[in-house]
């Protein structure tokens, strides 16, 4: 906004706020004006040969809540902000009553996230108070992008199997909620080879997770995987200190196929979780984290 206005577009809107509310009460003095335009009392306009328009002034119930409405508007100008720049004599604004209403709901909830603040994840999962809150948190903050049952879609994690880019303990969840992640896989073409070799190396890479595969180009295209071993490892089994996915298992975060593959060899992949620190406090993640953990646990460890 700063750059298309400036305090000249301030002082232009407080004037004709002013300016309008001053010409409703001179509005108002002008109708309330009492003209004889006729000698019956009507204006001289008749419809359906015996309607006329009367001129009656205005009730005076009707001009004093006029009047009381235009002072009202001047004393709120007065203490909240409508006029500019100018944030009114009570400094009010809508970001601080949204924060002042937070941190009253935090702070009633102080008590209830004590006794959960030490529990380790296996005891948050048997705790039913603790997983209908961690359920709640997880419909506001996370279900968006993973899902009201947090089995993802493409490019967003399934939060419901084994598989975890980043390990699936409860300390490196919470980690993963509180600093957000930023996997970044470049651009890999050129390092591979020609338009063939990336083929072959889908076709490799596809035979990793024993998916349907031309053994071939698998064969030649082993040979090009050094180039993704950096990351993946020689085996393909991924690396979680990077987020680097594990290649050997069935599941496919942005497509299944050589064309899916060939696609994020050519392009990259950028993938960004934004962390959640501002959003939530250390007990609220400490307590989801542990919903997120129980979500991948049998039945026989977590309770769902």
């Amino acid at each position: 906004m700063s750059d298309f206005f400036n305090s000249g577009w301030s002082i232009f809107i407080a004037v004709a706020t002013v300016v309008s509310l001053l010409l409703c009460l001179v509005l108002l003095a002008i109708a309330s004006r009492r003209k004889v335009m006729a000698g019956d009392n009507s204006t001289g306009h008749v419809w359906d040969e015996d309607l006329r328009e009367m001129n009656n002034p205005l009730p005076r119930w009707w001009v004093w809540l006029f009047i009381i409405t235009v002072v009202f508007a001047f004393v709120y100008l007065a203490f909240y902000p409508g006029l500019g720049s100018f944030g009114g004599t009570l400094n009010w604004t809508s970001t601080g009553q949204h924060q002042k209403e937070i941190d009253k709901a935090r702070e009633a909830m102080v008590p209830v996230y004590a006794r959960f603040t030490a529990m380790p994840a296996e005891a948050l999962a048997q705790e039913p108070q603790a997983m209908a809150i961690g359920e709640r948190l997880f419909a506001n903050n996370c279900a968006g992008c993973h899902g009201s049952d947090a089995r993802g879609s493409k490019g967003f994690p399934n939060l419901t199997d084994t598989d975890w880019l980043y390990g699936g303990s409860h300390a490196k969840i919470a980690e993963s909620i509180t600093q957000g992640r930023q996997g970044n896989m470049p651009a890999m073409a050129a390092a591979v080879g020609s338009a063939e070799d990336v083929k072959n190396v889908a076709h490799y890479v596809l035979s990793l997770a024993g998916s349907p595969h031309n053994s071939i180009a698998s064969q030649l295209g082993k040979a090009k995987f050094g180039s993704c071993a950096a990351c993946h490892g020689a085996d393909g089994k991924g690396n979680q200190a990077l987020g680097a996915p594990n290649l050997t298992d069935k599941v496919w975060l942005h497509g299944w196929g050589e064309q899916a593959i060939v696609n994020i060899v050519t392009q990259g992949k950028l993938n960004v979780m934004p962390a959640q620190a501002q959003r939530m406090t250390p007990e609220q993640i400490h307590v989801l984290a542990g919903y997120v953990w129980s979500l991948s646990q049998p039945r026989s460890v977590a309770q769902k």
